[in-house]
C-alpha cells in the first residue's frame, strides 16, 4: 500500500480516477479558505458566493466554530446509541428552546433528517388512523435529499431515474397551487411536505397563502405539515427558521446543511404528541447526536439566533438584491428578475439565456467569483450570512466582469 501524504497536492485527474462519478467537480481545488475567500492549488483567490450550497452560513474557519471543536475533540468524540452525551443535550435544549418543537433528533444531513421525518409521520398516522393513512403529498421540483425515499418524495424526475421501483403512496402537486393541494390532501395524507423557499427548484419562495392553505388543509385532514428547512434555515432567510417570517407553524421541521457550518450534522423537530410515535429502536443512525457535531451546531445556532445577528442579515439581503436587481436593468438580455428571500436568492435568465446557467458561473469563476445554479435557468448565490457590505460590492462587481465576457464570447 503507497503511504498517501495529506501534506502533498494531489492532481484534479485524480477525482477522474478514483471517485465513483457522481459529480462533476470544478477543475480548481480548493485547498483553503478564511471568511468568503477561498484559494486554490495554484494560490488563486475567490470570494464565496456559494457557502458550499448553503453550508458554510457563518463562513469558513469561523474561529468560535474552530474552537467549539477544538475544545470538545480534546474530551469526547463519539458514543454509541447506548448512551447519550452533554454536547447532543445541550443542543436539544437550545433548539427546542428557540422553535415550537419539543423533541430533537439527531441525524448527519438533511436526507436523514427528512427520512426520520418521512418515517415518523406514516408511523404517526398507521398507529393514530390506520395503515390506510400513509401517502405523502410534496411538491413538483421539490428537493428532499438522495436517499431512495427522499429522491422519491423529492418532485424531480431527473433523480429517480433508474432507480425503480420506487417507494409507493407518494404524489407531488405544483408549487404554490392551491387548488392542486386542496385536491391532493384527501383523508389517506399522513404528510405534505414543501420547501417554504424551494432551492434546487429554482430559489422559489411560497406565497404566505399558499402555506397558510397547507397548514388549514393538513388541520382538516389529520395529516401532518412538514417543512423542509434544510437549505433555507438557520438565519438563511434573516429569521432562525423560515416558518416563523411565514406565521405557519408546521407539526416537523427538518434542518442540516448551515446547523454545522460544514460539520456533518441534520436534526428533525417536533412536538412531543408526534414523537411519542416513535419508541426505542424503531429508529436510529449510528453517528445522530455525535458529541463532536453537537458541540459545533451548538456554537452556531447561538452566534446565528441574536437579533443583531439576524438584523444585519435583513440588511444585507436589501443591499445586495438592490445591487442584483440594478444588474437586471443593465443586463436585460441575459437576466429576468431576482428572486427569493434574506440570502437565499436567485437570478432568473432571461429567454435568450435559457439553459445557460452553468456558463455565467463558470465566467463567473474565470473572474473569481463562487456561484452556483438552481436548474439550468438560474443563477444562485448564497453567501454566508457574515458577508459584509464591501463583499457584495465586489461580488457584483465580478459579476458584471462575467456577464460582459460572455456577452462578448457569444458575439
Amino acid at each position: 500500500m503507497t503511504a498517501i501524504s495529506l501534506a502533498e497536492p494531489v492532481a484534479r485527474q485524480t477525482f477522474d480516477e478514483v471517485m465513483v462519478p457522481t459529480y462533476a467537480p470544478s477543475s480548481m481545488v480548493p485547498v483553503r479558505a478564511q471568511g468568503l475567500k477561498l484559494w486554490d492549488q495554484a494560490g488563486k483567490q475567490y470570494l464565496d458566493f456559494t457557502a458550499g450550497i448553503g453550508v458554510t452560513s457563518l463562513g469558513h474557519a469561523h474561529p468560535g466554530i474552530v474552537e467549539a471543536l477544538r475544545v470538545q475533540a480534546s474530551k469526547l468524540w463519539h458514543v454509541g446509541n447506548g448512551f447519550t452525551n452533554e454536547p447532543v443535550l445541550k443542543l436539544a435544549r437550545a433548539l427546542t428552546s428557540a422553535t415550537f418543537a419539543d423533541r430533537a433528533f439527531f441525524a448527519n444531513s438533511g436526507a436523514e433528517a427528512n427520512e426520520a421525518a418521512f418515517k415518523l409521520a406514516r408511523k404517526y398516522a398507521h398507529a393514530k388512523y390506520g395503515a390506510h393513512k400513509s401517502r405523502i403529498v410534496s411538491c413538483v421540483n421539490s428537493f428532499h435529499g438522495r436517499t431512495l425515499f427522499t429522491v422519491s418524495v423529492g418532485g424531480q424526475p431527473k433523480y429517480t431515474e433508474g432507480f425503480e421501483p420506487l417507494p409507493p403512496e407518494l404524489q407531488h402537486i405544483p408549487f404554490n397551487d392551491i387548488d392542486a393541494a386542496c385536491l391532493a390532501v384527501t383523508d389517506d395524507v399522513c404528510a405534505v411536505v414543501v420547501e417554504p423557499v424551494q432551492g434546487e427548484g429554482g430559489v422559489l419562495p411560497a406565497d404566505v397563502e399558499y402555506l397558510k392553505a397547507l397548514r388549514t388543509l393538513c388541520n382538516a385532514k389529520g395529516a401532518l405539515l412538514i417543512f423542509d428547512e434544510v437549505q433555507c434555515g438557520m438565519g438563511r432567510t434573516g429569521k432562525l427558521f423560515a416558518y416563523m417570517d411565514y406565521g405557519v407553524t408546521p407539526d416537523i421541521l427538518t434542518s442540516a446543511k448551515a446547523l454545522g457550518n460544514g460539520y456533518p450534522v441534520g436534526a428533525m423537530l417536533t412536538t412531543d404528541a408526534i414523537a411519542s410515535a416513535f419508541s426505542v429502536g424503531s429508529h436510529g443512525t449510528t453517528y445522530g447526536g455525535n458529541p463532536l457535531a453537537a458541540a459545533v451546531a451548538l456554537e452556531v445556532l447561538q452566534t446565528i439566533n441574536t437579533p443583531a445577528f439576524l438584523d444585519r442579515v435583513n440588511a444585507a439581503s436589501q443591499n445586495i438584491i438592490g445591487k442584483l436587481n440594478a444588474v437586471v436593468r443593465d443586463y436585460p438580455q441575459v437576466f429576468e428578475k431576482v428572486r427569493g428571500r434574506g440570502l437565499m436568492l436567485g437570478m432568473v435568465l432571461a429567454d435568450a439565456w435559457r439553459g445557460k446557467a452553468k456558463d455565467i458561473t463558470k465566467a463567473a469563476e474565470a473572474e473569481g467569483l463562487m456561484l452556483l445554479i438552481a436548474g439550468p435557468d438560474v443563477v444562485r448565490l448564497l453567501p454566508a450570512l457574515v458577508v459584509s457590505d464591501a463583499q457584495i460590492d465586489e461580488g457584483v462587481t465580478l459579476l458584471r466582469r462575467a456577464l460582459d465576457a460572455v456577452l462578448s464570447a457569444a458575439k
